[in-house]
């Protein structure tokens, strides 16, 4: 009987690839996820638990580098979340947990994340949970986007029973474009039919009611498809 490679494990992106994908400047996934060296000083990656040498992104590292994709623009390097990711990853017993079930979609994840964010010390800007009005304990604004875009199996086809993230939405506000790592080959994608491909038939003169009639699309999911294009391209 073959070995069944679970979902989070597939590769399926170059690190150039997942900086398209997700709008990164380039050399961005690259750091996240394999670390780097400069001015003779090495730095660890802070999704992988140690550099491995594999230029490739599978499933679970490209939902992980998404979340961390909400934080670029925090003003504070994205590699200080290191401490608390490896907390996480001992806590859960995941490789993968801020793509895991067990801290999303669990009562005690928003606790147990709090608790490790205040034992590293982690820098506010960059903290997952924050304290609101009543000292109740809530998702930050970033975790809320990211937990938007995503889609979970309903946990039957796992070893464990579960869940885990299916698809996702490369840009949360973009309802209708998502990425599927078993449909377009892992690329963005409109009810199966690739942006790009829509990007393309427009650039060369097709109009969007003709695209729409072409692929049998409403009109706006070809809207959606190009907004996405234009915003990626940007």
């Amino acid at each position: 009987m073959p070995n069944v490679v679970h979902l989070a494990e597939r590769p399926l992106y170059g690190f150039a690839q997942v900086d398209h994908l997700l709008g990164l400047p380039a050399g961005t996934a690259s750091r996240w996820i394999e670390g780097y060296e400069r001015a003779g000083k090495t730095y660890d990656p802070v999704i992988r638990p140690a550099p491995t040498g594999e230029l490739i992104a599978n499933w679970g590292e490209f939902v992980e580098t998404r979340l961390l994709a909400e934080y670029r623009d925090a003003g504070v390097p994205v590699l200080n979340m290191r401490p608390a990711i490896e907390r996480l990853r001992e806590e859960l017993q995941t490789p993968y947990p801020l793509a895991s079930a067990q801290m999303w979609l669990h009562v005690e994840g928003k606790e147990l994340v709090r608790a490790i964010e205040e034992k590293v010390g982690l820098e506010r800007r960059l903290r997952l949970v924050e304290v609101r009005t009543g000292q109740m304990l809530g998702w930050s604004r970033s975790v809320e986007s990211f937990l938007k875009s995503l889609e979970w199996s309903d946990g039957d086809d796992t070893s464990d029973g579960d869940p885990t993230v299916v698809r996702l939405r490369p840009e949360s506000d973009i309802d209708q474009v998502v990425i599927d790592p078993l449909r377009g080959f892992g690329e963005p994608v409109v009810r199966g039919v690739r942006t790009e491909v829509i990007a393309e038939l427009m650039r060369a003169g097709e109009s969007t009611s003709g695209i729409a009639d072409t692929y049998e699309l409403d009109q706006a999911s070809v809207e959606a498809a190009l907004r996405f294009e234009l915003r990626r391209a940007g």
